[in-house]
């Protein structure tokens, strides 16, 4: 049975206090202070303690003979005299009414004067309490304190009154006598549970507002650490084990007292507010939609790794210091109560900074978004199974627990989805950002193309995160192969974005007027994107060997067709084809006209293609070997046959202008970006 059903007279600091008024059943306003506030008056005037008055109190009232008196004594005083109430006895005779309340038991009934007597007796012992400055130093153990335990006695006792003759109007003014100490009492408790809750290291201020145990630290106690923060490690308890205790105990006695509600309210909003001061020492602070979708991309991206880090670290360090907290101070029969207040502070903390996801949806889609997203994406994806074993963990029977946790539950999965139709979108965007590229003017030198750096070196970013790519891909692809028949949707993609990149080079290639550059530029970019890939362990995996395999094979031929457009003139120059020799007689005519052509040849060729780019450095080295191995011994052959044909002197110098070696260091400056031409350079 709820607990509250048992006390139907009750106040709290969050709501004001009742009880029934003495002739119709209709409530009215009660003082939490109802049965002392005479006697406080009476403390201001006298400066007596408010301990004193109550014993001045009692012993007036022990004058006054309610009909109890047998023999000149009082059961409510020890040894008959006129001193304190004693608790002890006097708890004896209210365990003994309670126990009577039971369905098996035989009635027992109780003394308006016992009644009176022991609701003095608990706010005498109220009395002590406030006036202390250690009000735990009596705390036995893990024991409750005496007061915790009358308290749950005088709570008992009001909701029994409430159901027998006694509380229906017999003993009328001794139960709201009751009643009202109970809400005193439990008001106290109130402001000790709060107290420990907020700062559990700091002794608080003393009855005469002095500080006592040392300045206040400005921190309220929070979670873990900052530093702590990521998967695996675990938080520092949030409150020291005697500090539990306490919590533990002053809970039991108010939600034994039926102020579940208010105890619920007090621990969530202190530990709300602890849970939101680990963020932000985490550096996460809460923005509103219009605040993010403001933002330039590079704020935002400085927020959503803060962010992440903050969503990390309240999943996995968070939730369990909470769980672990709402499970010792909510312990045994009342452990359905620290569930649902779990459930309640993990779906409010949880679903506003889940909202932040939405608000980076909103913005503009960019190609450059994607790295942030899968952070995000993973963050949620990962949160999953956390808030799944919470949920296990809990007893089927505890509804608002569940209903609490499987809200987030939800909320989180409809999260992870838009996050990841969000990825798929942006990646797809580059396939998009590929297609629209047709630029009309070639790059300088057949360089490498800035699409190709820009392609590769994100693929090469986004294959790091290639198991959470296939699993986007997978749950969001669009029909486009690689998602239903079990294979990787996501190096289905990347296979796509290959071809279309080497398609976009293809056409790029014939902007250049000149074939030669054209398989240059070819080469160069097609270099490039076979050591981005051979470079990146993940994006190899995911191409594979046979697409490598096929690159190398377009650079092979691209580097023939090459050697054919560039050099095969050239070395048709140097071929005795039956017109420099008729019969056995070379044609000097002839000769010369060769050995001019091959000048020219030879010129051109180092003005244009030394400044031609090739960047990189193996890729130039083969280029000029194999040019080499066929042009030079090509043209030594050359010489050591038809130079001899020309008399020594001006007439060789006229027509023979370049040795082999002179042949070889013009291929060997060849692609080095430099537009010198032969001439100059001899001058």
């Amino acid at each position: 049975m709820d607990s509250r059903s048992q006390a139907p007279y009750k106040s709290s600091s969050f709501s004001p206090a009742t009880t029934r008024d003495d002739s119709g059943g209709k409530t009215r306003e009660v003082d939490r202070n109802f049965s002392l506030g005479a006697l406080r008056d009476k403390d201001a005037q006298h400066g007596g303690s408010r301990e004193q008055s109550i014993k001045e109190e009692n012993e007036q009232e022990g004058d006054g003979d309610h009909g109890a008196r047998v023999g000149g004594e009082d059961p409510g005083l020890v040894g008959g005299g006129c001193g304190e109430p004693d608790l002890a006895s006097l708890s004896v005779e209210v365990d003994a009414f309670l126990a009577g309340q039971d369905e098996d038991a035989a009635p027992v009934s109780i003394t308006e004067t016992t009644l009176e007597r022991f609701a003095s007796a608990v706010e005498l012992l109220v009395a002590r309490y406030e006036g202390v400055e250690d009000r735990w130093a009596s705390e036995a153990g893990s024991e409750p304190t005496a007061l915790l335990a009358a308290i749950t006695r005088i709570a008992a006792l009001a909701s029994a009154l409430g159901k027998t003759p006694e509380g229906g109007g017999k003993h009328a003014a001794a139960v709201n006598r009751v009643t009202a100490v109970l809400h005193r009492a439990i008001t106290f408790v109130e402001e000790e549970f709060l107290a420990q809750l907020e700062d559990p290291r700091v002794p608080r201020a003393g009855p005469g507002g002095e500080q006592q145990g040392g300045a206040h630290e400005p921190d309220r106690c929070a979670l873990a650490p900052p530093s702590n923060a990521g998967a695996g490690i675990e938080s520092a308890p949030p409150y020291p084990p005697e500090t539990v205790e306490r919590l533990r105990a002053m809970a039991d006695a108010m939600v034994a007292a039926g102020y579940v509600t208010e105890c619920s309210q007090m621990f969530l909003v202190a530990r709300r507010n602890a849970f939101d001061a680990a963020l932000q020492g985490l550096g996460y602070e809460k923005s509103n939609i219009d605040d993010v979708v403001k933002m330039t991309w590079e704020a935002l991206e400085a927020v959503i790794v803060t962010w992440t880090k903050a969503f990390r670290h309240a999943i996995n360090v968070g939730l369990s210091t909470e769980h672990d907290l709402c499970t010792r101070v909510f312990a045994g029969r009342h452990a359905g109560v620290g569930r649902g207040i779990f459930a309640d502070l993990s779906r409010c903390v949880m679903l506003h900074m889940l909202s932040f996801t939405e608000a980076v949806a909103m913005t503009k889609r960019a190609a450059e978004k994607l790295f942030k997203v899968l952070d995000m994406y993973e963050a949620v994806r990962d949160a999953s199974p956390v808030i799944e074993a919470f949920l296990s963990a809990d007893e089927p029977a505890a509804e608002h627990s569940h209903s609490g946790l499987a809200e987030l539950k939800s909320e989180i999965a409809a999260v992870r989805s838009r996050l990841g139709e969000s990825a798929a979108a942006i990646f797809r965007e580059l396939e998009s950002s590929i297609r629209a590229d047709a630029g009309k003017q070639p790059v300088p030198g057949g360089a490498v193309h800035p699409l190709t750096r820009y392609v590769m070196n994100y693929l090469k970013y986004a294959c790091e995160y290639n198991s959470t790519l296939e699993q986007v891909f997978r749950e969001h692809h669009d029909g486009g192969g690689g998602g239903d028949d079990g294979g990787n949707p996501f190096a289905a993609q990347l296979m796509e974005v290959m071809e279309l990149l080497h398609g976009n080079l293809e056409a790029k290639s014939r902007l250049y007027k000149d074939p030669s550059l054209s398989n240059i530029f070819l080469m160069n970019n097609g270099r490039y994107m076979l050591q981005k890939i051979r470079g990146s362990a993940e994006t190899n995996a995911m191409l594979g060997e046979a697409w490598a395999r096929k690159q190398s094979t377009n650079l092979r031929q691209y580097h023939k067709n090459y050697q054919r457009d560039a050099w095969s003139r050239v070395l048709g120059l140097l071929r005795d084809d039956g017109v420099l020799t008729v019969k056995g007689h070379v044609q000097k005519p002839v000769l010369k006209e060769r050995f001019k052509q091959f000048n020219a040849a030879m010129d051109e060729i180092h003005r244009t293609q030394g400044a031609w780019v090739v960047s990189d450095e193996q890729l130039q080295s083969e280029l000029r070997v194999s040019i080499a191995a066929v042009v030079v011994p090509a043209y030594r052959s050359f010489l050591g046959r038809f130079a001899q044909h020309f008399s020594a002197g001006r007439q060789t110098e006229k027509y023979v202008k370049l040795s082999a070696e002179d042949v070889e260091t013009i291929i060997d400056e060849l692609f080095d970006g430099n537009a010198t031409s032969m001439t100059r350079r001899k001058t």
